[in-house]
């Protein structure tokens, strides 16, 4: 399978906005998220991405039809950030590059797009100066009805890009596909030093 990447920044994230809107809302209609999201507020929630300093979009292409992408930002201009518990990690806000979505088709899996993705975060959060790169990953737990029979923790791959579980968590709200109103869930911490 062969994949073209483009690495977009500030105004040139702009014309992607509607395609990651529709893709984001169709990835994380599936485990662990389970989001009941529609495409133009994932899109009116993006445009960040084109506004803030130092913020990268990572487009994974199958011809002209984008099929995963991946974002990222100083963490001090997200607006999640100040949910984060950085001063138990021994953490300054300056100091960390955070990549959010990571988005990928089912059908582009396993062929490398994961990497490719971190590598041009990490590589832009280096360039840009930061020490930390974070992310965070929702957790569900074993026994949730909705669990697919072959799902699979995405943390082995995490860990063998150097990344760390760390013992926080945010905690977030979203409607579950099924359900009438948003509920919490916990997202953990994973971190590396960049």
């Amino acid at each position: 399978m062969s994949l073209s990447y483009e690495t977009l920044t500030g105004a040139d994230v702009a014309a992607s906005l509607d395609d990651l809107g529709r893709l984001r809302a169709a990835v994380f209609r599936d485990w662990p998220y389970l989001y009941d999201g529609d495409p133009a507020n994932e899109a009116a929630y993006l445009r960040s991405y084109q506004d803030t300093p130092g913020a990268i979009l990572v487009a994974a292409r199958d011809g002209g039809r984008m099929v995963g992408c991946a974002t990222g930002m100083p963490l001090a201009r997200h607006e999640d950030a100040r949910d984060l518990p950085l001063a138990d990690l021994g953490l300054a806000m300056d100091d960390v590059f955070y990549c959010a979505e990571s988005v990928l088709l089912p059908a582009y899996r396993g062929h490398g797009a994961g990497h490719v993705f971190f590598d041009r975060r990490e590589d832009h959060a280096r360039a840009l100066g930061y020490a930390v790169s974070m992310f965070c990953g929702v957790e569900r737990p074993d026994d949730h009805p909705a669990r697919p029979p072959d799902a699979r923790s995405l943390a082995p791959f995490w860990e063998g890009r150097g990344y760390r579980s760390r013992d926080a968590v945010i905690r977030m709200s979203w409607t579950d596909i099924g359900d009438a109103a948003p509920s919490e869930k916990r997202l953990r911490v994973w971190t590396r030093p960049l």
